[in-house]
């Protein structure tokens, strides 16, 4: 992911934290023919100081994605996005000044890169799910539990699904909201979306206030 270093998040503590916030990821492997995708949700493993270590998932065994990954682990991507918007010139007051503006895109994504490591035992894929139901599950007053359905039914679904691992060795999360731009610019912006009743321009306006007291 190209990452200008204006668009850079620096804080890992933050990156970690949009990655767990928006778990539902394209992940992507070089296959004999070109990239295979999988679209999947992860959770996040970390270690005591809070660095990502490992993200935790599972696929269907029918995956063609599973056909490309090697017993000893093969390297993979995991591409993360949060709130994204079109940003019209017509935003910029530069516009009525010199007309030299140009549309562009404002978006959050994070990338994580590392080694992927399959498990193809139905015994051991409830140490892939209950983590994952675990965390979705928690905010709701009688969360679901692996153990709500029968075993049975479980040791079949497990059948289907193959657990996986990714042992992370690189994490890169980006903001790109017009950092760069002349300040009157910027604030038109952010003026904008702020106002707007779209629900990723009205999370691109935080993040863009947020920025704001960065620079200030």
């Amino acid at each position: 992911m190209y990452v200008p270093p204006a668009n850079r998040v620096d804080d890992e503590t933050e990156a970690v934290a949009f990655v767990e916030a928006h778990p539902f990821a394209v992940l992507c492997v070089n296959g004999p023919d070109g990239p295979v995708v999988a679209h999947v949700p992860l959770v996040v493993e970390k270690n005591e100081a809070g660095v990502l270590v490992a993200l935790i998932g599972h696929f269907a065994r029918a995956n063609p994605i599973q056909a490309q990954i090697g017993e000893a682990g093969t390297p993979v991507v995991a591409v993360f996005r949060g709130a994204d918007a079109y940003v019209s010139p017509s935003l910029y007051p530069s516009k009525k000044l010199h007309g030299k503006v140009v549309p562009t895109w404002a978006y959050l994504a994070a990338e994580a890169r590392g080694t992927i490591v399959m498990d193809t035992d139905p015994t051991q894929m409830a140490t892939y799910l209950r983590p994952l139901t675990e965390k979705m599950e928690s905010h709701r007053p009688v969360p679901w539990a692996i153990s709500d359905a029968p075993d049975d039914y479980m040791a079949k679904m497990s059948n289907a699904i193959i657990g996986f691992r990714i042992e992370v060795t690189s994490l890169i999360a980006k903001r790109k909201i017009n950092q760069g731009k002349p300040e009157a610019d910027y604030q038109g912006v952010l003026s904008a979306f702020a106002a707007s009743d779209v629900p990723n321009e009205q999370t691109l306006s935080h993040e863009m206030t947020k920025e704001s007291v960065i620079l200030s």
